[in-house]
């Protein structure tokens, strides 16, 4: 009550907003950290003196406003798929409002192309999306910058941060690209590109510091800059300095979720183990909407722990420093390391060592392909026994190592529908590679090594390209086989909680009707209530030839176009490498065929649809 009452108190003080508005804001307010309610104090600040007001000054009457420093206009544009780079670029941009630089944070997916050629100073923050692409919404603006239309920028200044994931061997390569294009195009580096792993932070903020020093040292008049924007809030609200904020979860501070329920979905003579996981929720512990992912953060098995230590000849108790931890370095295998996943760069650094010429020889770049099949196939230990090395102390080899990283899966619940749970759906990796049992480090994690009660670490991360559309009265398709069809639930039930009236058509598959049809009570109570408008399903190998969902997308491709052409929100998820492909050209055929189209001009559609956030993908 006391919160409320200073906000009424402001709010009665000054006139300048309705109760209506008081309670909007103080709803807001209650769920900021302070970094986010120091971000919003600037960006309102900025805001305000762009809008008219009564007085004809830009500032409302009674507000405390502070304006930014007389620094340089820095654009940032950001490439991302799931929000990281994103999120990069917002705190760079506050960073450099504190300094009194003029920054703006933009999509590139939003980015108007034709203002490239006025802009003086860019940071760019990309990500890459699987093996070199660009995400998604950003390829229209890669395709520009390659294209005969992008301009000269010899007056411009530039800045690179890269976002990858170093297992795969074309890291980092969007953000490269672009560092080479825009000095190509003779833009002027103001600092080093640098290239950040999937745990990016420190190296991000570092990044930040650097770069915002840097511009602050050549564009600030002299006598420093002005304090960044702020407007006068009440005292104790919470999140703000003073009042205890509510702890905030991510992967460095991950929360203890108690497993629920974790059963198979599968029928008993299925050869694949999907498992729906339940998941307890404190109330306000984890916020997400349908589209964002669980983050996991799992444990090594003890038997692949064992087997580095013993190739290697160490003791389980031989010290380590990991992350600026003294531990075990059994237990650092076990808790910090990759062990499963092999890096180019782990390789490169072990070849050395060992004096591994077929090693060395493997990470050539006309070898890509051996690489790639390589890497797919092995494990730290099958590389430690190939190529046995004698005397390589535990912290020498463990700093090769990159750190065990979580592993994202799509969120299968809307936290409307259940606000104290939430669900994944969880394919079980087992499988065997050159006569090697593998078995996936985060799945078996899940479906082997904890139990219900137990806890697991876990975080949400947030994926703004993967959203339900803003209007309701929209129609949705969703493409999902296997568990790709986990966020088409949670996007379903989150429909019905809110009443939205748009239509929704579902496409799964999987391989066998009996065995692996994945919450097929579900679909037909949501078929029976009119919540799902229509389904289509294919299972693979229940006839002679394989029928897959791309197949029967082009069965209906009549229906499929008109629903895109009356505005259709469409969706795919599930596997990067095959599936994705094979529908995205699948759609371009129908849309080819049945709007009539050059092959050029149904992928500009396509290209369309993405630009308007009416085509969206969560491929993995």
């Amino acid at each position: 009550m006391g919160n409320e009452t200073n906000i009424m108190q402001a709010v009665r003080s000054t006139g300048l907003m309705s109760e209506d508005q008081a309670g909007q804001l103080q709803a807001l307010i209650s769920t900021l950290t302070p970094q986010q309610a120091l971000w919003l104090s600037g960006y309102l600040a900025g805001i305000g003196q762009q809008l008219p007001s009564a007085n004809g000054n830009g500032s409302a009457p009674g507000a405390v406003v502070q304006a930014t420093g007389g620094g340089p206009e820095v654009t940032v544009l950001y490439a991302t798929e799931t929000g990281n780079a994103e999120g990069v670029a917002q705190d760079f941009a506050a960073k450099a409002a504190e300094v009194g630089l003029n920054a703006t944070a933009v999509d590139m997916a939003d980015y108007r192309t034709k203002d490239l050629r006025n802009e003086s100073c860019l940071v760019l923050v990309a990500a890459t999306h699987g093996e070199g692409d660009p995400p998604d919404p950003a390829a229209g603006f890669f395709e520009f910058l390659w294209s005969r239309k992008a301009p000269k920028l010899s007056e411009a200044r530039f800045a690179v941060l890269s976002l990858g994931d170093s297992s795969y061997v074309e890291y980092c390569k969007a953000g490269r690209d672009l560092d080479e294009r825009f000095e190509e195009l003779g833009a002027e580096r103001v600092l080093d590109r640098v290239d950040c792993d999937v745990d990016y932070e420190d190296a991000a903020d570092t990044w930040i510091e650097e770069l915002v020093g840097v511009l602050q040292k050549e564009g600030v008049p002299a006598g420093g800059a002005a304090p960044a924007a702020t407007v006068g809030l009440p005292a104790g609200i919470p999140g703000l300095a003073g009042a205890p904020a509510k702890p905030t979860y991510t992967r460095r501070n991950p929360y203890e979720a108690e497993i629920l329920e974790s059963v198979v979905l599968n029928g008993r003579e299925s050869d694949k183990e999907t498992r729906h996981i339940e998941f307890l929720l404190e109330e306000g512990a984890l916020e997400f909407e349908p589209g964002d992912s669980l983050g996991i953060l799992p444990e090594n098995e003890d038997a692949v722990v064992a087997a580095v230590v013993d190739a290697l000849a160490l003791a389980p108790g031989d010290p380590v420093t990991v992350g600026g931890e003294e531990r075990p370095v059994a237990e650092a295998l076990k808790h910090d390391l990759e062990l499963t996943l092999l890096t180019p760069g782990f390789l490169k650094a072990y070849a050395e060592v060992a004096e591994a010429e077929d090693l060395r020889l493997l990470l050539e770049v006309e070898n890509r392909d051996a690489l790639l099949r390589y890497m797919k196939c092995n494990q730290v230990s099958d590389v430690l026994q190939e190529h046995p090395v004698t005397g390589l102390g535990a912290q020498s080899f463990v700093d090769m190592l990159r750190k065990l990283q979580p592993r994202l899966y799509s969120i299968a619940s809307s936290q409307k529908w259940m606000p104290d749970q939430v669900d994944l759906t969880v394919a079980v990796t087992r499988f065997t590679a050159d006569g090697k049992r593998r078995n996936g480090v985060a799945s078996t994690y899940l479906a082997e090594r904890r139990e219900p009660g137990e806890t697991v670490e876990v975080y949400v991360d947030h994926n703004k390209g993967f959203k339900l559309p803003p209007d309701p009265d929209a129609a949705m398709i969703m493409i999902g086989p296997g568990t790709g069809v986990a966020p088409f639930r949670a996007f379903l039930q989150e429909r019905e909680e809110t009443g939205a009236s748009g239509r929704n058509w579902l496409f799964f598959g999987d391989r066998r009707f009996r065995e692996d049809f994945l919450y097929q009570a579900e679909w037909q109570r949501f078929l029976k209530d009119g919540r799902l408008t229509r389904m289509d399903v294919a299972f693979s190998r229940d006839q002679a030839d394989k029928v897959y969902v791309q197949d029967r997308v082009r069965e209906r491709s009549r229906d499929l176009f008109e629903w895109l052409e009356e505005g259709a929100y469409l969706y795919v998820c599930g596997d990067a490498d095959g599936m994705a492909p094979a529908v995205h050209e699948t759609l371009a055929d129908v849309i080819r065929e049945e709007g009539g189209l050059s092959p050029e001009e149904s992928e500009a559609y396509l290209r369309d649809l993405q630009q308007d956030k009416r085509y969206q993908r969560d491929v993995y």
